[in-house]
């Protein structure tokens, strides 16, 4: 269609996507629909991606038709004791199989309010915000899912049938997964021209956040991915070629649940006993590289991490390094039984010095966990250092008994 004469938008046309509210009273200017749909469409205009969006308004429906149940129909009858009341109802809600909803999930429903109401409270839609003050739930420190090894990883790989165009197309798509840590969402949007064989590379692009990135891809994953674009990509493509590298039956690119139901399938036809899918090959790839000698800092810019904190968690389980200092200084840690004091020190000295060759260097062994202080080096054990770690582990036991609830508390 022909621009308009004045140069504007049509806004049925050319404003941005995203998802409608489909709670509330679409006729009330006050109501949760309308307040809803404005300021979804101020993220929008921020430049927040499509499914940071869909997110947020399937968090913040949730809560509309809790309080309309509840006879609240304007976000101008929500108090902070009724906010607080639905954050309790978060902690004591059940899911269809009896488990209860993760502290990550009712952390992310209670920030969506604080965005929404701050945004009426600005807009003075509101006379304040009564989300401003919420408790939210602390995040718990979790350890990443079991890792594949990586012989687990090749018998994998060797699933799918590479005489079939799907099988070969599936082997090219285990490969790349395996080789670059992607995400699903950066893989199903890969395309033809992201990819650099000259260099042994490839141009992630809206990534997560948004923002794009170069990762290298490994000779193998592009040999795959050769024979891939020769014998079965042309089968599989229909005109006009959208540009994806890997394409459905339909010749369109993948929808991400369907690519995770396809890579969960044949990680449940290796019968290996450990479940997962995309993600599962990001957890290995990052701790098989860390357990292999690379540095955090390279990792973090393999998985797109924006802070280097969410790279240390795989730290913690590649343990080695632990592994070797404990065989040399647990008394218990051999099936032969020395004498106490027996060769400690020479012991102790050989274990650093095989664990920095495995790690990479004695700085980064000897560097704190992340969010702790700095530790002190290596040496013999002292009653300073007892004390100091009962006295951590008397903070924990404080910390638990902070954390339980009384499950007979009133709703």
């Amino acid at each position: 269609d022909p621009p308009r004469a004045d140069g504007s938008m049509d806004p049925k046309k050319d404003a941005p996507a995203f998802p409608p509210p489909t709670v509330g009273d679409p006729g009330d200017p006050r109501g949760f629909n309308r307040t809803l749909n404005s300021y979804l469409e101020q993220l929008a205009i921020r430049g927040l991606r499509p499914t940071t969006l869909k997110g947020r308004a399937k968090a913040l429906e949730y809560f509309v038709l809790w309080a309309e149940t509840r006879g609240l129909a304007r976000p101008a009858d929500i108090t902070r004791p009724i906010l607080e009341r639905y954050q309790k109802n978060l902690f004591y809600y059940r899911k269809k199989n009896g488990r209860p909803l993760s502290f990550a999930t009712q952390r992310h429903r209670l920030t969506a309010l604080q965005g929404y109401f701050g945004f009426l409270a600005r807009q003075n839609m509101i006379l304040y915000n009564p989300a401003s003050d919420l408790d939210l739930p602390r995040l718990r420190e979790r350890l990443p899912p079991p890792v594949l090894t990586a012989g687990e990883v090749e018998q994998i790989l060797t699933l799918p049938d590479i005489h079939d165009p799907f099988g070969c197309r599936d082997r090219a798509l285990l490969e790349t997964l395996y080789s670059t840590a992607m995400r699903r969402g950066e893989l199903v949007h890969l395309k033809l021209a992201d990819l650099d064989p000259e260099r042994g590379a490839v141009t992630i692009r809206c990534g997560k956040g948004g923002k794009d990135r170069t990762v290298p891809i490994g000779e193998r994953a592009l040999a795959w991915i050769d024979r891939y674009l020769a014998e079965s990509r042309p089968q599989l493509a229909v005109p006009p070629d959208p540009g994806y590298l890997f394409l459905t039956y339909l010749g369109q690119c993948f929808d991400p649940d369907h690519l995770s139901y396809l890579v969960a399938r044949y990680i449940d036809r290796a019968e290996l006993g450990k479940k997962g899918s995309c993600h599962l090959f990001r957890h290995t790839v990052a701790t098989l590289m860390l357990e292999g000698g690379a540095d955090c800092r390279y990792v973090q810019e393999m998985l797109g991490h924006a802070q280097l904190s969410t790279t240390q968690i795989y730290l913690q389980v590649t343990i080695a390094a632990l592994k070797a200092i404990h065989a040399a200084t647990h008394p218990g840690a051999s099936l032969e039984r020395k004498r106490e004091g027996e060769g400690d020190t020479d012991r102790e000295q050989t274990a650093v010095e095989e664990a920095a060759e495995h790690v990479g260097s004695d700085e980064q062994l000897r560097a704190p966990p992340p969010e702790l202080g700095p530790c002190r080096p290596l040496g013999p054990r002292s009653t300073g250092s007892r004390k100091a770690l009962l006295a951590a582990l008397a903070r924990e036991e404080d910390d638990a008994e902070l954390d339980q609830v009384d499950p007979g508390a009133p709703l």
